[in-house]
């Protein structure tokens, strides 16, 4: 009768571990096709921005992983915040994924797991058109005011050109452009497309693009693509298939005219003043 109950217990006892492992596998089955939850800005435009007529979030960052989701089997969930938010909310597993101009760079290469480019570009330099804000050459930022977000590639180059660093928390472009007009700052370094789509949407604005100083630095890497947490290979892989789709298709170059109004799926061909190194 001992040994019967035994055997018994015995039986139950591999059927309770079989449920849970079946439980399990049941479970990441059902996390893989569950919704991405993806960090954001919500004020990059044209990157990740609210339309003005519906005040849906929209913008090309958005819209690629979007698309990235369809193709997946997952809905997106978006998540708004500051640049360190978005990276701190991938790092802590707050975020399945970061979407924001953000370039894939040594630095971001050792601290997430990376998609393949999606968008390549280069640097600018924003001033005031009747003075230049007093910037002929790169030894004039010395001293000069630059606007742009605590943290970035941007205000870290500024703050070693010798600038005074002035930062913005997740504010739209045009607060940005009228504290330039306004001789609060003098300058916003950032990328082209971005500060050329930035200066067409606020119209008669008295700002420029300096056209003699285009840049890149070591930190833009290959082009801007997806932050992930770092390990997260499986995703990373789902993800950049999904990428590789999409440009076949003609998805992303056809994303790209919509919102840049130009292929920034391609390599750019421009002069570069200079290539800096940012310490």
């Amino acid at each position: 009768m001992r040994r019967f109950k035994f055997r018994w217990l015995m039986l139950l006892g591999v059927i309770a571990v079989f449920g849970l492992i079946i439980t399990g596998c049941g479970q990441k089955k059902a996390a893989d096709k569950g919704p991405l939850t993806v960090a954001t800005s919500g004020t990059l435009y044209p990157t990740s921005y609210h339309d003005q007529k519906t005040n849906k979030l929209t913008g090309f960052d958005v819209e690629v992983v979007r698309a990235v989701g369809k193709k997946l089997g997952r809905k997106v969930v978006f998540k708004e915040m500051n640049v360190d938010g978005q990276e701190t909310a991938v790092k802590t597993g707050k975020a399945d994924m970061a979407a924001n101009d953000f370039s894939v760079s040594p630095q971001r290469k050792k601290e997430f797991a990376l998609s393949t480019p999606y968008k390549h570009s280069f640097n600018s330099i924003i001033v005031r058109k009747k003075d230049d804000s007093g910037i002929h050459s790169w030894a004039d930022i010395k001293g000069k005011k630059a606007a742009g977000e605590a943290g970035t590639n941007y205000q870290r180059l500024a703050k070693q050109l010798g600038a005074k660093t002035v930062n913005y928390n997740n504010v739209s472009n045009d607060v940005y452009i009228k504290d330039v007009e306004a001789g609060k700052t003098d300058l916003i370094m950032n990328d082209y497309y971005l500060q050329k789509l930035a200066l067409a949407a606020v119209p008669n604005n008295t700002l420029k693009i300096m056209p003699n100083m285009y840049f890149t630095t070591n930190e833009d890497g290959k082009g801007v693509g997806i932050l992930m947490k770092k390990g997260n290979t499986k995703l990373q892989k789902q993800v950049d298939k999904a990428l590789k789709e999409l440009k076949k298709d003609g998805t992303l170059k056809k994303l790209s005219k919509k919102y840049y109004h130009a292929d920034v799926t391609k390599q750019p061909h421009v002069h570069i003043s200079k290539t800096f190194t940012i310490k």
